[in-house]
């Protein structure tokens, strides 16, 4: 299930949790939250940051188990295969 950041709109009606943002994890098909599950305050969805390929180590195990080779520069224009 995917995890969404919520941040308060108003911060006069709002408690610490939704002020300084809280993440929700919630399925795929579920309405998006319109206020805080603690204080009842309005809250709306945060835009968050999308992570891609924790570690670029296992990037390029994945690629090179799918046959892929790294190409290293050696001169202009030219390159060579890294295995």
């Amino acid at each position: 299930m995917p995890v969404y950041e919520y941040i308060a709109i108003n911060a006069d009606k709002s408690c610490d949790f939704c002020l300084s943002g809280f993440d929700e994890r919630q399925a795929l098909g579920s309405p998006v939250l319109n206020v805080c599950p603690r204080c009842g305050a309005p809250v709306r969805k945060a835009i968050s940051r999308v992570a891609i390929g924790h570690s670029k180590s296992s990037l390029d195990d994945r690629a090179k188990a799918a046959g892929f080779r790294k190409l290293k520069k050696i001169g202009r224009g030219e390159y060579e295969k890294q295995y």
